[in-house]
């Protein structure tokens, strides 16, 4: 009995090192998209402890320091009711990161399952999806998500629904172009053959091969659900005030007639380093996941960089 704890801990020993060392290994061949990690990481740590980090009540107005720039008492400034700048980014993290997460794993999720479903039992069902897909795909993404919003009314349950509605016929394309390859594999046609019904069939056959781009598709619509969030938010269909947003923040700052550049200025930037973060976190999971995406292979295959090569050698 005493050695089955001492087995226990030795094989969650051996997991945390095979983690680490996938992880040191994905850092040795994707440095960009090992420093975008990092710092999605470190903004994720900043919006889950905003209470503690924060210097300031985001919603406490001080009239008496309304529009200061920064100084030694407000990092960041202050805007037009005295509110800290530095604490409403913070807290403003919580609440675009929250919108954008949940938005992509709802509109994804709903996505890849109507994908899956599409690519596996073809027939009408998928030429009818397909045409649905389309007609989403047709309008620009902020726009769709603006007219859904405004159509159901705002609050954050409205904002994560309408961004959601524009991440799913990405996710059904995706998905369903791997349900169509997978389909056609052998051991799919065993299991027909066994008498699997298709729901088990798509379930324990198909939908593990669906893994990786699904996770490829999560991380790299984050930062566009971050732009949406924010736009919405500025063009005043978002999250409404007085919640803190990056958008609602970059709203708020253009009601001067001269807006004080570190209202608009620390808004801008912590969507810029949050959106490329993920960005380039999104791109080495891709090409982790997915060798054929990667840049390198597309030049080996479209022959640029044997082209490229013999240019050298010639000269």
């Amino acid at each position: 009995m005493a050695e089955e704890p001492q087995a226990t801990r030795a094989r969650g020993e051996s997991v945390i090192r095979a983690v680490v060392v996938e992880l040191a290994r994905f850092a040795r061949r994707n440095t960009l998209a090992a420093a975008g990690g990092l710092v999605g990481v470190l903004i994720v740590v900043v919006a889950v402890a905003a209470p503690l980090l924060a210097p300031r009540d985001p919603l406490k107005a001080d009239f008496r320091r309304m529009n200061k720039p920064p100084d030694a008492q407000s990092l960041l400034g202050t805007d037009q009711v005295g509110r800290d700048t530095l604490s409403r980014v913070i807290y403003g993290a919580r609440t675009s990161l929250f919108v954008a997460l949940a938005a992509v794993l709802l509109g994804t999720t709903v996505g890849s399952l109507w994908g899956l479903a599409c690519g596996y039992l073809r027939g009408r069902f998928d030429l009818v999806s397909q045409r649905i897909m389309e007609v989403l795909q047709s309008f620009p993404d902020l726009i769709l998500a603006m007219a859904i919003s405004m159509a159901i009314g705002t609050g954050l349950a409205a904002v994560i629904f309408a961004i959601a509605i524009t991440r799913i016929p990405f996710g059904g394309r995706v998905i369903r172009s791997v349900a169509l390859s997978v389909r056609e594999m052998a051991y799919v046609e065993a299991g027909r053959a066994s008498g699997a019904s298709a729901l088990r069939i798509m379930a324990f056959h198909v939908l593990p091969q669906c893994v990786a781009p699904y996770l490829v598709l999560a991380t790299t619509h984050l930062g566009v659900a971050i732009v949406i969030e924010a736009a919405l938010g500025f063009l005043g269909v978002g999250v409404p005030p007085p919640t803190p947003t990056w958008g609602n923040m970059l709203a708020d700052s253009i009601t001067a007639l001269v807006p004080p550049w570190w209202l608009a200025f620390f808004p801008g930037l912590a969507i810029t380093v949050t959106v490329l973060a993920f960005n380039l976190l999104g791109d080495g999971i891709r090409d982790t996941l997915d060798p054929r995406l990667s840049p390198a292979f597309l030049r080996l295959v479209t022959g640029s960089g044997r082209a490229r090569a013999s240019v050298a050698g010639a000269s």
